[in-house]
């Protein structure tokens, strides 16, 4: 049924974005209406929706695609000119801002036929730009390019022809709050069962109610599964795409949906009570209260933590010890937490942080149980270059005289 079902969708969607592709730049809430009656007839409205949206989404990924090719032929005309430019064997000169000369006269007839090239395919390309026109394939220029050579990859034309398509099923539906479980046409309960509203030309296959078809399959989530259940008991939007991967002989079912905000804390308002500052260290927590100016009040405090052993028991060391923290937070009134992450000067150069922009920073954290990068804020001193809380605490609790790590 899955199979029927996106097949069906999926010549809707070629015949859309063949349609898009054809009003090009000229499209607006008019034209999309239109389209969207136009499937809804042999769909429904939500069907219609999802599959408008993800032609207009291919449509702009195509365009952006365009910007891009654009901008690296001009790149690359421009370098190849200003060598062609240059005499045969001159040198560089960074002074005056020149480049070196091709060696040979044989590659810069080379590299001249090669920058001729490159200016026909950059008008075909400004041409398709300006009109709106699009190259897209659905299924991927991937398979398309892969037909051609079954022999070297090793595919005979039949398990071409299931991947192609598997890869040009269309089996995704957005979500809608207020919606039982958050989503009307791809449903998942919280048992896993799945069900799937059928468009209006394979009503008759329907074996629940309203036009439904219920799997016997169920579905499981194990990444972020808390977080789905609590959105469907609340009847939050959840977007939901079903895939099938042709190798593994296996149906996958992919949850979305968009975070809810979280508020930021203006930098002035989290000073304004003071902060908590935390040097993350092999074996413990360093923590120190400082006040609105950056300087430290009050006694350092240590959180140990053990990070030999399991995975597991790593990761109860962490949360005990971020736990701590977080009490310990309250307890002073503090509005926000800074944490003290080194980082090395590659890691500063590729990021382009001069230690004062309070940019985001990322540190590998190789020992702790997840494999997430670790993101903070540093917060910088008012009152000095370097903070005073970047000093290293000792074990037995009083703040040594060197810096931190």
């Amino acid at each position: 049924m899955l199979t029927e079902v996106g097949m069906f969708m999926g010549s809707l969607a070629v015949g859309d974005l063949a349609a898009r592709s054809r009003q090009g730049v000229s499209r607006d809430s008019a034209t999309w209406a239109a389209r969207k009656r136009e499937l809804t007839r042999s769909s429904s409205a939500r069907w219609a929706g999802s599959v408008t949206k993800a032609t207009d989404d291919q449509w702009a990924l195509a365009r952006r695609g365009q910007a891009a090719e654009m901008a690296w032929l001009k790149g690359q005309i421009t370098r190849i000119e200003a060598r062609l430019a240059r005499p045969l064997g001159a040198k560089a000169d960074k002074r005056a801002g020149l480049v070196r000369g091709y060696a040979t006269r044989s590659e810069w007839h080379a590299k001249s036929r090669r920058c001729s090239a490159l200016h026909d395919r950059l008008a075909a390309l400004e041409a398709d730009w300006a009109a709106g026109r699009v190259r897209v394939v659905r299924g991927g220029k991937k398979l398309v390019r892969m037909r051609q050579h079954l022999d070297d990859v090793g595919l005979s034309q039949s398990e071409w022809r299931e991947r192609w398509q598997a890869a040009r099923l269309f089996l995704a539906a957005d979500g809608e709050a207020g919606k039982r479980y958050g989503n009307e046409t791809i449903r998942v309960t919280d048992t896993g069962q799945l069900s799937i509203r059928l468009p209006a030309a394979l009503a008759h296959l329907a074996n629940a109610p309203h036009g439904r078809y219920m799997l016997d399959a169920t579905v499981a989530f194990t990444y972020r599964a808390g977080e789905w259940r609590d959105r469907i008991a609340a009847a939050r939007a959840v977007a939901y795409r079903i895939h099938h991967d042709v190798v593994r002989g296996r149906w996958y079912v992919t949850a979305s949906w968009k975070p809810t905000p979280v508020p930021v804390l203006p930098l002035d308002a989290a000073l304004a009570r003071g902060v908590v500052a935390v040097d993350m260290n092999d074996d413990h927590l360093a923590a120190w209260r400082l006040d609105a100016h950056g300087n430290p009040v009050h006694e350092p405090r240590r959180f140990l933590y053990d990070l030999s052993g399991s995975a597991q028991h790593r990761d109860a060391q962490i949360r005990h010890a971020l736990t701590r923290l977080l009490h310990y937070t309250r307890r002073c009134g503090a509005a926000a937490i800074a944490v003290k992450i080194w980082i090395s000067p590659t890691a500063r150069a590729v990021n382009g942080m001069d230690g004062t922009n309070g940019s985001a920073v990322w540190s590998p954290a190789s020992r702790l149980p997840s494999s997430k990068p670790v993101w903070c804020r540093w917060l910088p001193s008012r009152t000095s270059r370097s903070s005073p809380w970047t000093r290293h605490i000792p074990r037995g609790g009083a703040p040594s005289t060197g810096s931190g790590p």
